[in-house]
């Protein structure tokens, strides 16, 4: 047997889901784009995706709610200067394809009309970073529901005190074929699943809740018997833990984040306020700032939509471009933006990969992918052993920022009390305030233990999700402002 090279293959995959059964072709896709060059437009491009999804939940060893889905359609988009037209259809068809290609070339005066030529195909170079499976068929529902049982068999037999513990597995098959005006098309074939366990434990009256899962772009084979113990094991011992906590304190102290998930505040303060858009617009607290301190010394931020199976990875962004890693912050000093095409464009830069959509019907806009803090030289433990009097957060929760400002406030759901380097006792109730810009510069020291999160992200931009990865070392910053229930 031959193989192909994997970006025809997922191409030809691409067109055997949202061309050929619809009786279309490539010559299809240039007739539609010329239809919108005909007005003379700065860029162009359809959109196809074909979407299954499958869910499962349990809860009290019995299956709650059991979910199918299929979605498919098209987005068709022109770009003029700074403004977007947009339609899309769930129809795949020719007659659709036109239709939507003739409203959006409008965003173009008709005294700009001219003769377009047809652009020359070019096929996308993308990445191999996760495989063309579908993963809703590496198993079967009697082995799903099975899997789902375990988690429940598992967390109940950890402690007498576990009353409650719920559980979901979701799978997704995502198929994407992009076309753009100058002749370039790309295709991306992306597996996704997820496992989540929360669990209930009541002692003496008092109820707290533990979760823990992960997941990322390959089968549902990944989630094996020692894979589902660790994140029973966390989300048991966050609910335990929790029972025992006191009001956490309030006011200006030391707090020491984390490796792994607490790195969503890095996401969130940080990584929205460095997308291209905002800063073309001048709204980001960090526009305008490229080749200035912005953080501490030490401190080097990037976004890599490159890394192997992550749940934030991408072959080719939702515009086509290959995936990349990107410094944003190096050793202190902002080296860039993340771009899609349109404001990499506005901003006479190149595009980053960053391009995104939560699907078909959505424009693109740029997005995060994996971002993350790369590590230092600092003992974990060493760490947490220089806090003369503050907080150290393993875990957290919710969180919220306004990008202007860059002012955040962020829930830890799972918190220590520590004095004199030695942790005595959990708190519940903590929150961390501050500003962005300025927690970059109060990193004090940096672990070596620097950790991606197991794959649960998922960011909101402008109404649109998409899955995202992050993750830091542990970080000690001084002088952050916590809010507490003592």
């Amino acid at each position: 047997m031959i193989s192909r090279e994997p970006t025809i293959e997922r191409l030809a995959t691409a067109k055997s889901l949202l061309l050929t059964p619809f009786g279309l072709d490539e010559s299809h896709l240039t007739r539609a784009l010329n239809e919108i060059r005909a007005h003379r437009v700065d860029e162009a491009d359809l959109y196809f995706q074909y979407t299954r999804s499958e869910g499962w939940s349990l809860e009290e060893g019995i299956v709650k709610t059991g979910s199918f889905s299929i979605d498919q359609g098209v987005g068709v988009r022109a770009v003029s200067g700074e403004k977007t037209a947009f339609a899309y259809s769930d129809d795949i068809s020719e007659a659709s394809l036109l239709d939507a290609a003739r409203t959006v070339r409008s965003i173009a005066s008709a005294a700009q009309a001219g003769r377009a030529k047809s652009a020359a195909k070019k096929i996308a170079v993308g990445r191999r970073l996760y495989p063309d499976t579908d993963p809703i068929s590496t198993l079967d529902s009697t082995t799903k529901v099975a899997l789902l049982g375990k988690v429940e068999k598992l967390a109940r037999a950890k402690d007498p005190r576990v009353i409650q513990v719920m559980a979901g597995l979701a799978s997704e098959y995502d198929v994407v074929l992009v076309a753009r005006a100058d002749g370039t098309l790309a295709a991306d074939v992306r597996p996704l699943v997820r496992l989540s366990v929360t669990v209930i434990a009541e002692q003496k009256g008092r109820r707290e809740v533990g979760s823990s899962g992960g997941g990322g772009r390959f089968g549902l084979a990944y989630f094996s018997d020692a894979q589902i113990e660790e994140y029973v094991d966390l989300a048991v011992h966050a609910a335990l833990t929790n029972l025992e906590a006191r009001p956490a304190p309030a006011g200006e102290m030391t707090v020491v984040l984390g490796s792994g998930w607490p790195g969503i505040l890095l996401h969130e303060a940080i990584g929205h306020g460095l997308e291209g858009d905002f800063n073309r617009k001048g709204s980001s607290a960090f526009s305008g700032r490229i080749g200035q301190r912005v953080a501490a010394k030490g401190v080097t931020v990037l976004d890599d939509g490159t890394i192997a199976d992550r749940r934030g990875s991408l072959n080719v962004d939702d515009e086509g471009n290959a995936s990349q890693r990107n410094v944003l912050i190096e050793d202190g000093i902002l080296k860039g933006y993340i771009q899609d095409a349109m404001n990499a464009r506005l901003m006479g830069v190149a595009p980053t990969g960053n391009g995104r959509r939560e699907s078909y019907a959505h424009v693109p806009m740029p997005r995060m992918t994996n971002t993350y803090m790369l590590g230092g030289d600092k003992d974990p433990a060493e760490i947490i052993a220089s806090i003369k009097k503050g907080l150290y957060a393993p875990n957290f929760g919710g969180g919220q920022v306004d990008i202007t400002s860059g002012k955040f406030v962020f829930s830890a759901s799972e918190a220590y009390w520590v004095e004199n380097g030695k942790v005595l006792y959990p708190v519940k109730g903590a929150t961390i305030i501050g500003s962005g810009p300025e927690c970059l510069k109060r990193v004090a020291m940096i672990g070596n233990d620097m950790k991606l999160d197991p794959g649960v992200g998922t960011c909101g931009k402008e109404g649109q999700s998409v899955p995202v990865g992050v993750g830091q070392p542990t970080l000690r910053m001084d002088g952050l402002t916590v809010g507490g229930t003592a």
